[in-house]
C-alpha cells in the first residue's frame, strides 16, 4: 500500500506564486478529465520523489506542469516550433510528442518556470531520454503509474518504481515501445534511443 506524501508549501520561488495558484493556471488550460489525471500523477510524484530523495517542491510542479499543453491545438504547437526555430524534424510529429517538447515552452513563457531540471522533465516524460535526472525519471513514471492507470502488469511496475526507479524506467519503455509495435506506428526515435539505454541492461 502506497502512503500519499503531502503536498509541499511553495519557497524556493521556481514559480512565483503558491502551489494553488499553478493548480488554477493549470486548471484553466484543461478539460476535468485531464486535470484530475494532473493531481493523480502530481500524487504519484510526491511519493517516488520521498522515496528516492528527490525535492518535493521540484517534483510537485513538474507533475503538474507536465500535461500544461495536451488540449493545445496542432496550430498552437506549430507555431511555437517556428518561432522557438525549433528542430523542424517535430513537425512531421504529433500531440504525443509535442504538448512535452513544445509544451515547455509554453510553460517557460506562460507561467515563468525557467527551472531546466522542470522543463526537461516535462520534455522526456512520454518517449524518456538516454540520459534522464531522477526527477525525470519520476515523472515519466508518475504519469504511467498513477492511480486511476489500469492496464496488465500496472500493479508490478508500481511495486518496482518503489524498488528500483531505473528499472522501472526500462519496464515503461520496453512496454510502450512492445505497445507501438503490436499496432504498427511510427516511432519517434527518441524512444529507441530510451529503450537501449534503460531497457537493455
Amino acid at each position: 500500500m502506497i502512503k500519499d506524501v503531502e503536498a509541499p508549501i511553495y519557497t524556493e520561488g521556481i514559480f512565483s506564486g503558491s502551489r494553488e495558484a499553478l493548480i488554477e493556471a493549470v486548471k484553466t488550460q484543461v478539460s476535468n478529465k485531464r486535470f484530475e489525471h494532473i493531481l493523480r500523477v502530481e500524487q504519484m510524484a510526491l511519493n517516488l520523489a520521498e522515496k528516492w530523495d528527490v525535492d518535493l517542491e521540484t517534483a510537485s510542479i513538474a507533475a503538474l506542469v507536465h500535461d500544461y499543453a495536451k488540449e493545445s491545438s496542432d496550430a498552437d504547437f506549430l507555431a511555437v516550433i517556428a518561432e522557438k526555430k525549433l528542430d523542424p524534424d517535430l513537425k512531421q510529429w504529433g500531440n504525443y510528442l509535442w504538448h512535452g517538447v513544445v509544451g515547455a515552452e509554453l510553460v517557460h513563457d506562460e507561467l515563468g518556470i525557467h527551472n531546466q531540471d522542470i522543463l526537461d522533465a516535462m520534455r522526456q516524460h512520454t518517449t524518456g531520454a538516454a540520459y534522464m535526472t531522477q526527477l525525470s525519471q519520476v515523472v515519466y513514471m508518475a504519469d504511467y503509474i498513477e492511480m486511476g492507470r489500469d492496464f496488465p502488469g500496472v500493479t508490478e511496475v508500481r511495486q518496482l518504481a518503489f524498488e528500483d526507479l531505473g528499472a522501472s524506467v526500462g519496464w515503461q519503455t520496453t512496454h510502450t515501445l512492445q505497445y507501438l509495435l503490436a499496432k504498427q506506428g511510427r516511432i519517434y526515435p527518441g524512444t529507441i534511443t530510451t529503450y537501449n539505454e534503460w531497457s537493455t541492461k
